[in-house]
């Protein structure tokens, strides 16, 4: 069953036009599969792949590189701790084992609830926010395990408090459409 329905393909080939060399609209393309699943499948770098005259295994070497795509399920909100150097003198470790806790078992693949895909990031770039945290790639400035607390259960509870950049997350697959250069809403 394809990924991308007709309306998605035309959405697809607008991304493809934006750029001379059609192989630099492989991480909008990405992003777009990504609106659609939660995450890039086999089935959707094959249709990104085909989207752009590559072979599979060239879009899987840029999908298994970075790691703002997902190769596998996710929640609406995924959270990155950031455990580099400053974060990590800062408490980050412990705050990363903290969230575990708070989401239980299966919080690094999918909660049970469908919400939170725990991730742990190298570097998020934003020392001088340490610790951070973000969700859906906003970031939340100088997180201990209260704030960590109180952000998981806002989630929880649909209302995420606003993010260092000023909006509050909004799910996953909003956020992925965004990326990909779309307005939020879109076919389906």
């Amino acid at each position: 069953m394809p990924v991308l329905t007709d309306a998605l393909r035309a959405e697809a080939e607008d991304i493809k036009g934006r750029y001379p060399d059609q192989r630099s609209a492989m991480m909008p393309l990405l992003y777009l599969v990504q609106s659609v699943q939660g995450y890039v499948s086999r089935e959707g770098m094959r249709e990104v792949a085909d989207l752009l005259g590559l072979t599979t295994a060239d879009v899987e070497a840029v999908a298994t590189f970075y790691t703002m795509i997902r190769n596998r399920p996710t929640g609406k909100y995924i959270l990155a701790v950031c455990t580099n150097v400053s974060c990590a003198l800062l408490g980050a470790k412990h705050l990363y084992e903290r969230c575990r806790e708070l989401l239980g078992p299966n919080c690094e693949a999918v909660t049970e609830d469908g919400l939170f895909t725990l991730h742990e990031e190298e570097c998020l770039g934003a020392c001088e926010q340490a610790p951070v945290v973000q969700v859906n790639f906003l970031n939340y400035a100088r997180v201990d395990e209260e704030r960590m607390r109180e952000l998981v259960e806002a989630l929880r509870q649909g209302s995420a408090p606003a993010s260092v950049q000023g909006p509050a997350p909004p799910e996953w697959t909003t956020t992925c459409r965004t990326l990909a250069g779309l307005p939020a809403e879109g076919p389906s």
